[in-house]
């Protein structure tokens, strides 16, 4: 990794791509930290403590600019949901389908992701707004009071601001995939994540070190001369874990199930073309994180509402809290049916095994001893149904075992720890980022060094 680094830097137009797409990120994170007028960003921290809620997830997103109420507090997330959007859309709609066939639909695609983007920043600016009111009885975050006569003024500004960082933040990232390296969204997500990781290693520090005197009854300081001890071995065990579930997500990333494929000999003129034999490569991770992301957001929609809008006394609330609460079984057991739902959903609109059937057979190719059309359609659906399956369980480990620790420590420290919930969610982002990036920038280190079969 270093050692492409290295080499990329030496060549000038990879050099200046990529101090290019630093001075975005520089960008990005003043403005995740610009403070907005009439905000007290003290006031709002209670609200995202909430381990794996949503607004835990967005504000995870964001690199914690949510929680503070900066001027990028909206971060990729109208920019994300209004990219899905469109992508389904494109499914479900021929002639959008189309668009993205040529370069002018793809234009038209573009313009449209863009107006959805403004319009889903938009609704989100204003429930934000009125969260920063003092949603769910837990106070006013706004130094305005709500029966002042500038409050319309306030929120008005508010909304306006939250809605240019958002399309500020899709024009950086825009620039990204023109100027520089990497997919323009994908590295600012991967920025906001990782700029959470100081914070998040301080916390689970400060939870190790710190719960075990719990112990220490009527004077008996036992617990005490071994607290230290204890803590340094939860902190090792975790790292450990850390190590070993980024191994596995770089394994899983490049993992795939390559279908055998033959090419018929054929004759043109004086010259034999084909004959040779090659693969058909299927993912493991074909889907990606996106399963994970629709299904946090979608059980976590009921219980976020309700922590918003109504107070801490209200019975359904208590209801919601104990029984949909993110360290509850139901909770968890939800999220993994459709972890594996979505991954199944999401290959059947992203990839098309009658496509690469006909595809294969207008070749002259064929999967040795399955017959073309049908039959290889069949083959193929049976092959990536069980790597799906597969790729759904690991996801679900992956984003499940988190949690589970999470609920079992917030059985010994109410306070839980905020972003352990979604650590393996933004590790699989993370990971996934950092190897498409790299994997870029060898390609087109390799574009620039091929001097072709003429020299």
């Amino acid at each position: 990794m270093f050692q492409t680094l290295k080499n990329a830097w030496k060549i000038p137009e990879l050099k200046s791509k990529i101090l290019f797409t630093l001075m975005i990120i520089v960008i990005y994170r003043v403005g995740s930290n610009l403070p907005m007028p009439w905000i007290d960003p003290n006031a709002i921290n209670g609200a995202f403590s909430t381990g794996g809620s949503a607004l835990a997830w967005l504000n995870t997103l964001s690199g914690g600019a949510l929680a503070k109420g900066t001027l990028f507090a909206l971060s990729v997330s109208p920019y994300i949901t209004a990219s899905i959007v469109v992508q389904l859309l494109c499914v479900a709609i021929k002639k959008l389908e189309e668009w993205g066939k040529d370069e002018a639909g793809k234009k038209k695609l573009s313009m449209l992701t863009r107006g959805l983007t403004a319009g889903l920043a938009l609704v989100t600016a204003i429930g934000y707004t009125l969260m920063l009111e003092g949603g769910g009885g837990s106070g006013s975050a706004l130094t305005v009071s709500s029966n002042s006569k500038q409050i319309w003024f306030v929120r008005i500004v508010l909304v306006l601001t939250y809605c240019a960082g958002a399309s500020l933040i899709m024009w950086l990232a825009e620039k990204i995939n023109e100027k520089g390296i990497g997919n323009g969204i994908s590295i600012i997500l991967f920025i906001s994540i990782v700029s959470r990781l100081p914070q998040m290693f301080y916390s689970l520090c400060m939870r190790c070190f710190s719960r075990w005197t719990v112990f220490a009854k009527n004077g008996f300081e036992l617990w005490r001369l071994v607290q230290w001890p204890i803590g340094v071995l939860l902190v090792a065990l975790f790292v450990g874990i850390l190590l070993a579930a980024t191994v596995a997500v770089i394994w899983f990333s490049n993992s795939e199930r390559r279908i055998p494929v033959q090419y018929a000999k054929r004759v043109v003129g004086r010259k034999m073309y084909g004959g040779q034999s090659t693969t058909l490569p299927l993912k493991l991770d074909m889907a990606g994180v996106m399963p994970v992301i629709f299904a946090s957001s979608i059980v976590s929609i009921l219980p976020t509402i309700v922590s918003i809008f109504l107070k801490t006394t209200n019975k359904f609330r208590i209801f919601v809290e104990s029984y949909l609460g993110y360290t509850s079984f139901p909770y968890i057991a939800m999220q993994t049916i459709l972890i594996i739902l979505f991954a199944y959903f999401y290959i059947m609109i992203s990839f098309n095994p009658v496509e690469v059937s006909n595809n294969l057979r207008n070749n002259g190719g064929a999967i040795p001893g399955i017959r073309p059309g049908k039959p290889t359609v069949d083959y193929i659906k049976k092959i990536l149904h069980r790597i799906t399956l597969l790729g759904a369980i690991f996801l679900c480990v992956l984003s499940g075992l988190p949690m589970i620790v999470n609920a079992i420590w917030t059985a010994i420290d109410s306070r839980g720890i905020p972003d352990l919930a979604f650590s393996g969610t933004s590790l699989l982002i993370v990971v996934g980022v950092a190897l498409e990036t790299f994997r870029e920038l060898e390609a087109q280190m390799t574009l620039r060094n091929y001097k072709g079969f003429l020299d």
